[in-house]
């Protein structure tokens, strides 16, 4: 009886101990003194936003364009002939616009009559801006080197790596007679390896 209560009070105390070591342990993760790195939340690359002095918006005015709006032909305008697209300077009146005598589509615009090479002075302009004028004829040869689609000589490396000749290239077994050697070869019970292989 008195050796039940010593194991009973035993037990107690191993269990008081481990919940103390595991109370304890958990004190050490609530302090963060294990914390090793910075903490991830008081690190700022940039400067805070300040807050705006008011909310309201400025109301458009009426019938104006809006100042960071510009047309899909005035983008690609400038995209393809490197012009700076300003507000409102890109449009002409209809007489050197776009379609006018000395506009682009015009006589004498860049579209117009004169020809180079086959192309009008616009494609010209187009082609030449990128740089497709002095393409180089073997540009395609040069591709497909580039993308290993056309085999070198490799003859050099094969002496070097293989070193053995290649007797199988170009030296084709006749079937009818392979077919014939090997029915003999088994019909007097040696192996099929026995023997050259017939050739026409």
């Amino acid at each position: 009886m008195i050796r039940n209560g010593m194991r009973i009070r035993g037990g107690l105390q191993t269990g008081i101990l481990a919940l103390a070591a595991i109370v304890l342990s958990g004190c050490v993760l609530i302090d963060g003194s294990r914390r090793s790195g910075p903490d991830e939340f008081g690190v700022v690359t940039r400067a805070p936003l300040s807050q705006p002095p008011d909310y309201a918006l400025r109301p458009p005015r009426t019938g104006a364009e809006r100042p960071n709006e510009v047309s899909p032909r005035e983008e690609a305008r400038g995209q393809l002939l490197d012009a700076t697209v300003r507000n409102g300077d890109s449009r002409y009146a209809s007489t050197s616009g776009a379609n006018g005598a000395n506009g682009a589509n015009g006589a004498g615009g860049a579209n117009g009559g004169q020809q180079e090479n086959g192309f009008s002075r616009g494609e010209h302009a187009l082609l030449k801006h990128a740089d497709a004028l002095n393409v180089d004829p073997d540009i395609r040869i040069l591709v497909d080197r580039e993308s290993g689609r056309v085999k070198e000589d490799d003859s050099l490396v094969d002496k070097l790596v293989f070193w053995r000749k290649d007797e199988s290239a170009g030296n084709p077994i006749d079937a009818k007679k392979e077919a014939e050697r090997l029915n003999r070869n088994a019909a007097l019970g040696v192996p099929p390896t026995e023997g050259a292989p017939k050739r026409p």
